[in-house]
Formats: C-alpha cells, sequence, structure tokens
C-alpha cells in the first residue's frame, strides 16, 4: 500500500481534464441554441442594471433566481452527476441559492442594485460584463474547444461571478449571506481546475475575490438614485 503523502491532488479526481471538457461540449450542443437566449437574459439584467427601471431589481433577482434553479436541475444533477458523484449535494445547495434570491431580492425586494459613478461600482459592473461576455472565451484561450465554453446562465461558473459582481453593489447589509454559496463554488472550481493543470484556474477565484473586495468597501444602506 502506497504512503499517504506519495499522494497527488490529481489522485483525487473523480475524472479526467478530457472526460470534463468533453461534458461541456456535449451539454453545450445538446442545448444549443439556448445558450443565446441566456446571454440575452444576461444582457437584460445589465440593461436593468444601468436604466434603473420600477421594479428592475425585483427582476433582476428573479432572472438570477431561476438561473440558479435551472443550474441545479439541468447541470448538476442531469449532467456532471454522471462523472462526479459529489455533484448531487451540490445540486440542492444551488437550488437553495436560487430559491433566497427568488424570496429575498425578488419577492421582499432586499436586493437594492444603485451603481454609481465609482470605481468600485464601475469595476462590479466591469465584472458582470466580463462573467457575461469574456468568460465564454476562456475555453478557447485555453486551447480547448469553442464548445466547451461556458457561458452564463448554463454553466456554473459564469452565472456564480456574475451573481457576486451584482451582490457587491447591493446597498443591503443582507448580501453577504447571498455570497456565500457562489463565492464558495468561485473557490472549488478554481481548485478543481488547478488540480488538472487548467491553464485557466484562477479565474474565478480571482473574480470571486475581487467581488468581495468590492462589497466590503462599498457602503451599505446607502442613499439610492431612485428608480425611473
Amino acid at each position: 500500500m502506497s504512503e499517504w503523502w506519495t499522494y497527488t491532488p490529481s489522485d483525487f479526481l473523480l475524472f479526467s481534464p478530457r472526460v470534463y471538457y468533453r461534458m461541456f461540449e456535449l451539454y453545450n450542443r445538446s442545448l444549443w441554441p439556448l445558450a443565446i437566449v441566456s446571454l440575452a437574459c444576461g444582457l437584460a439584467i445589465l440593461w436593468l442594471l444601468l436604466n434603473r427601471i420600477r421594479g428592475g431589481d425585483r427582476l433582476i433577482a428573479a432572472l438570477l433566481g431561476l438561473v440558479w434553479i435551472w443550474i441545479a436541475w439541468e447541470f448538476f444533477w442531469n449532467r456532471y452527476a454522471d462523472i462526479n458523484w459529489a455533484s448531487v449535494y451540490v445540486a440542492p445547495l444551488f437550488a437553495l441559492q436560487g430559491v433566497a434570491l427568488l424570496s429575498i431580492g425578488a419577492l421582499a425586494g432586499r436586493i437594492k442594485l444603485a451603481p454609481q459613478r465609482r470605481a468600485a461600482d464601475m469595476l462590479a459592473v466591469a465584472l458582470f460584463c466580463f462573467s457575461l461576455i469574456g468568460y465564454p472565451f476562456v475555453a478557447p484561450l485555453s486551447g480547448r474547444s469553442t464548445w466547451a465554453a461556458e457561458i452564463f446562465g448554463l454553466a456554473p461558473d459564469p452565472t456564480a461571478l456574475a451573481t457576486l459582481a451584482l451582490l457587491a453593489m447591493s446597498r443591503d447589509g443582507g448580501r453577504w449571506a447571498l455570497m456565500i454559496v457562489p463565492a464558495v463554488w468561485c473557490l472549488a472550481t478554481g481548485l478543481t481546475l488547478w488540480t488538472m493543470q487548467a491553464a485557466g484556474f484562477f479565474v474565478a477565484p480571482a473574480g470571486a475575490l475581487t467581488a468581495l473586495l468590492i462589497a466590503a468597501i462599498a457602503p451599505s444602506h446607502t442613499s439610492v438614485r431612485p428608480a425611473r
């Protein structure tokens, strides 16, 4: 029996990098052209965020909540579970995050998004735009197939990062509780990709850290620009 200290992190992986990336390819191909719809949803969130439409914050929270529940079911339960048994335990956490966004943000109206012309808020908006538009390019830039791209609304990594970016702009103190699941996921996926020696392993953790720092320096309960 080998000594325990001879093991490396890759010895504990339940799948190979090839299987992992192939899963994304099959996932995206089977759902095409739903990726266009999910990107349109992200652009709608961005438009609502920047234009301050009355009820826009509730609608943003509703869209995010539905996206999290969708990923819990379609990605984690129906796809990722085929290669990683631990996925069945992650799926309920993503579903719970979706329900929390729906109840706290959409129904109770506790998520108050008010980006102002400050460096922190502009950085949060830029982080959201990267999650939406830039994240799909991580795959091809890392030498993987374009079909393996991770897309907001379909894949957990860009969705978690986009959610953190939005919550970092929230002016309600309860935002911290809603940031736990997406932040932990960004760390977990970073560790998984690092173990697989993926080139972009740092993207999600670095983005999550940026969002947390923005939330830490942005005050809560500040006056916000009224919606039109």
